[in-house]
Formats: C-alpha cells, sequence, structure tokens
C-alpha cells in the first residue's frame, strides 16, 4: 500500500467532530474538549495525551476504541494501520478552533490486546515550528517515566 494513503484519508471522521460544540483558548482545552465529546459518544472508553518536543509532538493513548478490530484485520492483512478517525477529529479542531498551520500523523502503534493505540501526530502552530527538531523517541520516554500524561475527565 502507498505510503500516501494516509494523507488521502485525513479527513475522515471530521464531520462528526465539526457538528460538536467544541472550544478552547488552548491546545489542551481543545483535545479535552474533543476527547469528552468522542468518549461521550461512545467511539472510545477514554483518553491521555501529552504535548512535548517543542510544543510540535502530540502523544495520545486511546483506549477501547471502535476502530481497533478493523486496525487488527488490516495487521492481519500485512498492513500497517495508517488512519485514526479519533485523532483526525483532534488535529482537524486544532487546525479549525485554534488556526494550526498544520498537523499530520507520525505513528500510529495499535495493541490489540488492550485495544489500545498509541499515536505520535506533529502540531505546528505556526510556519516557524515547522521543521523544528528533536528526539520523539527520547520525548516519549520521558514522557512515560515522568508521567506526563493528561488523562481526560469524562
Amino acid at each position: 500500500m502507498s505510503d500516501c494513503a494516509a494523507w488521502k484519508t485525513e479527513f475522515i471522521g471530521v464531520d462528526f467532530i465539526q457538528s460538536k460544540n467544541i472550544s478552547g483558548e488552548s491546545p489542551a482545552e481543545i483535545i479535552e474538549s474533543c476527547i469528552r465529546e468522542i468518549t461521550t459518544a461512545g467511539l472510545i472508553k477514554g483518553a491521555s495525551y501529552s504535548i512535548g518536543g517543542r510544543e510540535i509532538l502530540l502523544y495520545l493513548r486511546i483506549q477501547q476504541c471502535i476502530h481497533v478490530p478493523k486496525e487488527v484485520k488490516l495487521l492481519q492483512g500485512g498492513i500497517e494501520p495508517y488512519n485514526c478517525p479519533i485523532v483526525n477529529m483532534v488535529l482537524d479542531q486544532l487546525i479549525e478552533k485554534l488556526n494550526f498551520t498544520t498537523t499530520y500523523v507520525a505513528a500510529l502503534e495499535v495493541d490489540h490486546e488492550t485495544n489500545e493505540c498509541m499515536i505520535k501526530c506533529a502540531i505546528f502552530e505556526t510556519a516557524d515550528k515547522i521543521g523544528n527538531v528533536c528526539d520523539w523517541s527520547d520525548e516519549c520516554r520521558l514522557i512515560d517515566e515522568q508521567d506526563q500524561w493528561q488523562t481526560v475527565k469524562c
């Protein structure tokens, strides 16, 4: 499958979240508002997130997503998961509500045993942040080690 597939699917899910009253003045407020709506709708059981890496890394942990069976089916067919409608919704709202310049899903890991997904996204608030570089593997390790996860209460 082409590596371009992920770029062609970034709008899947956004109609749902655009129909909700998402509000906030900061990335954290927008992310939490989205997660509350998505959880209330029953699409996921819960989520945690952290923003790091010079404020361009959005690291999400999604629990019990209804899409995991599809992701498992892809994996069984030898296809790496390349799309997450849940994350598409969050990224869409960062762009729509806070005028972020661009966003993208950098990595998507699915654990079918725990029914949990770990997603790394690049979020660029302004054009001058594009090109900022840091070691995301180190950033993610620190987030885990220092328990910097923000769990959204629903």
